[in-house]
């Protein structure tokens, strides 16, 4: 008798327990009013306007440096994943293959700007050295154009003995032309003059009077008035003499 109660009582908490999950399961439906939510073409167009909402990939066109850059990268990846002994780079290696393209044209580009400072500055320390043929032009004109004896006679009153050297020099030369001895022209040197003189008395005295007057001008030596007059002494020699033989 209690086995019977306690098989009936087990029975009637599974229907119970059934019951429960069958109520628990009933489907309930909604039976309010749906609204109807219109899109107007304003909503579309504002959306459309809007960049945030423009999901279209644009790829760009690769230009020559891009593929350059590509290139190169790849050449060195290769070389250093052979030099390394690895198929692929990873971590740190992988990075630095990355950069070395713009390391190495950086380095190009730095040596260019050298080369060309470098190219620069040896043109301007040139043209320093060439000073003297530009004032070759000034020369020409003072020998064509310029009473030189009153040009000496302004440069000793003014106590600039370099410069009255200059302008002696220089009415030697003019002398030298008129007399035939040679002739002048710009682009001559100095010691074109001397050895187109044939008197061998008048080419030596020449000679040792451009050697004083290469030292005193290009040289610069700064004259004193005691030191001129000897210089003096030699440059109206020659001229005397060749107003003599003239």
């Amino acid at each position: 008798m209690p086995k019977l109660f306690l098989i009936v009582l087990f029975c009637g908490m599974n229907l119970y327990n059934v019951q429960g999950q069958l109520d628990s399961t009933v489907v309930r439906y909604d039976t309010g009013i749906l609204g109807i939510q219109e899109i107007s073409e304003e909503d579309l167009q504002r959306y459309q306007d809007d960049p945030d909402f423009d999901y279209e990939i644009v790829k760009a066109d690769l230009t020559w440096w891009n593929d350059f850059l590509m290139w190169l990268g790849n050449l060195l990846s290769r070389f250093f994943e052979w030099l390394f002994g690895v198929e692929e780079a990873a971590g740190y290696l992988a990075i630095f293959f990355k950069i070395i393209p713009y390391i190495l044209i950086a380095v190009l580009l730095f040596l260019l700007i050298k080369f060309f400072l470098n190219v620069n500055a040896r043109a301007l320390t040139y043209s320093k050295k060439n000073q003297t043929i530009v004032a070759l032009s000034e020369d020409e004109h003072i020998i064509k154009n310029e009473d030189i004896d009153q040009l000496i006679q302004q440069a000793l009153k003014d106590r600039n003995y370099r410069l009255a050297i200059r302008y002696y020099y220089l009415l030697l030369l003019k002398t030298l032309g008129h007399k035939e001895y040679i002739v002048w022209e710009l682009q001559k040197t100095n010691d074109d003059y001397i050895k187109e003189i044939k008197a061998q008395d008048l080419k030596e005295h020449f000679s040792r009077i451009t050697r004083l007057y290469d030292y005193i001008w290009y040289g610069g030596f700064d004259l004193d008035e005691a030191n001129y007059q000897i210089a003096e002494a030699t440059f109206l020699k020659l001229k005397k003499s060749l107003d003599t033989n003239g």
